[in-house]
């Protein structure tokens, strides 16, 4: 199952994209889909011939950073993902022979050392590519959230607070915090024993600290196991969900920690999972659509439910 690629994953592929980018030219740029390419000016041609510098995390965005105060911003949302295809020096690539774009290719991008493609599945095209010039220009793109890797405590806590929401919708929105969703908001409220609809206004200052210091751990953690998992290779599955997570995509499984089964609320294409042993005082959360369903004898505690279950 596909998410958007948060932070470790998007950390996964600058680490694969830079010994294989940096330094090179960016000799030929293919637009397979029509849907991607959502700026106009500066034109897709004028990153031909350019060298690459650098690449950045903005957000969930990946950065190419070019020649003459150019950059690429690619958003690769739910299904995008990268492909890499290695070659020895060739002829001119206007004239190399390539492979015949998929169903999923959105576009594909030629350097001296090998040919990128981005693809996305399914029908719908959500992935994006700006060309923007300038700092300036760039910054238009930043949805404003901190970097938790790179603030402080106190900066933390004061984002955190700034309006009365639950944990959950509070750690993944963009403009409070850079680079993290559903998958690591999952991991990151578990490691702190915080329910995922506890409101921000009622945290106390010291799980404000713990819940900083579980997101700093959760996300260096996760970046720094994947990088090691993927070594030299390219990333070739890019995933939300992970084998070792301890609750993220686990629902009914046991909690590494206390072994009681992991529990999910359901709201619209996406789950909330959580330990409510760990996280909750042994509370079931109210899923919106079970609870509706059942009314009265929806299950309150794990016992409950484990009751509603012998029946």
């Amino acid at each position: 199952m596909l998410a958007v690629p948060e932070l470790p994953d998007v950390e996964l592929y600058l680490h694969a994209l830079g010994p294989r980018i940096i330094g090179q030219t960016l000799e030929r740029v293919r637009i397979v889909s029509p849907f991607l390419l959502r700026s106009v000016t500066p034109g897709i041609a004028s990153l031909e011939g350019r060298r690459v510098l650098g690449l950045r995390r903005l957000g969930k965005r990946i950065v190419w950073v070019l020649d003459d105060d150019l950059f690429v911003v690619i958003h690769l949302m739910i299904a995008g993902r990268f492909r890499w295809a290695g070659h020895v020096q060739g002829p001119d690539p206007r004239t190399r022979p390539g492979a015949s774009p998929s169903k999923t290719t959105l576009a594909t991008f030629d350097f001296t050392t090998g040919t990128l493609t981005l693809t996305e599945a399914g029908a719908k095209r959500r992935a994006s590519l700006y060309v923007v010039q300038g700092e300036a220009s760039l910054a238009e793109h930043d949805p404003g959230g901190i970097d938790v890797l790179t603030s402080t405590g106190d900066a933390f806590g004061a984002r955190l607070r700034l309006e009365n929401r639950t944990l959950k919708r509070a750690l993944t929105d963009p403009r409070l915090f850079s680079g993290i969703g559903n998958a690591y908001s999952d991991e990151i409220l578990h490691e702190a024993r915080l329910s995922p609809t506890q409101l921000t206004s009622n945290l106390t200052d010291l799980q404000v600290g713990q819940l900083f210091d579980s997101t700093r751990t959760v996300l260096r953690t996760w970046a720094a196991r994947l990088i090691e998992e993927a070594g030299d290779r390219f990333p070739e599955k890019v995933s939300a969900f992970r084998a070792g997570m301890a609750v993220h995509g686990k629902y009914g499984q046991g909690c590494p920690r206390c072994d009681a089964p992991v529990q999910r609320i359901q709201y619209a294409a996406n789950e909330c999972n959580y330990c409510a042993r760990c996280q909750t005082g042994g509370r079931l959360l109210a899923d919106r659509g079970l609870s509706r369903l059942l009314g009265a004898d929806w299950p309150r505690t794990l016992e409950e439910l484990e009751d509603l279950k012998r029946r």
